[in-house]
């Protein structure tokens, strides 16, 4: 459906635009109720995707968490990439709606989205992503939740343009991975 080889083919600045239209993704529409703390839709790139794939790594043995998911670019890439469960959480109904639609009509049934506040979610996985989808006191309140998660299991964090308090494994670019 995707590989790691046809997106590496293309222009770097084609990239993202590839992607997208290979995942049926169309222009987002605009953000609609969101509370204080929240960051309006912005699409994590598929570059900072693939770096942490490749260097968290992320197997089909994981079960990854976009927390902020939109549209369900990051979600549905891991998924493809790498054969692991994936799952969103998104704030926006709107764009779960439509994150819902691209998986099931791309047939991706270990992919799936859920419409609710990071901070009232269930934070059931491994491995999580977070893509400057929220700021101030939501993300140190949802830095306290993947503390508490880190203290049951073994986890993975990556952030991208997210400054957290934790001390990173290693950092590449933009991307941190904890």
């Amino acid at each position: 459906m995707l590989t790691l080889d046809e997106i590496l083919a293309r222009p770097f600045v084609e990239r993202d635009a590839f992607v997208d239209e290979r995942l049926g993704i169309e222009a987002p529409p605009p953000d609609a109720g969101l509370p204080r703390g929240a960051v309006p839709y912005l699409p994590c790139g598929v570059e900072e995707i693939i770096a942490f794939i490749r260097e968290a790594p992320v197997t089909r043995d994981d079960t990854f968490v976009d927390l902020g998911a939109g549209l369900g670019r990051v979600a549905m890439l891991v998924h493809l990439l790498t054969g692991a469960r994936a799952h969103g959480i998104e704030i926006q109904e709107h764009l779960v709606r439509a994150a819902e639609e691209r998986a099931r009509a791309l047939g991706l049934a270990q992919v799936t989205f859920e419409h609710a506040n990071v901070l009232d979610a269930a934070l059931e996985g491994n491995v999580f992503f977070l893509y400057a989808p929220f700021n101030g006191p939501t993300l140190a309140r949802a830095c306290e939740r993947l503390d508490e998660v880190a203290k049951s299991r073994k986890i993975t964090i990556g952030t991208v343009d997210v400054v957290v308090d934790w001390k990173p494994r290693r950092t590449i670019g933009r991307l941190s991975i904890y």
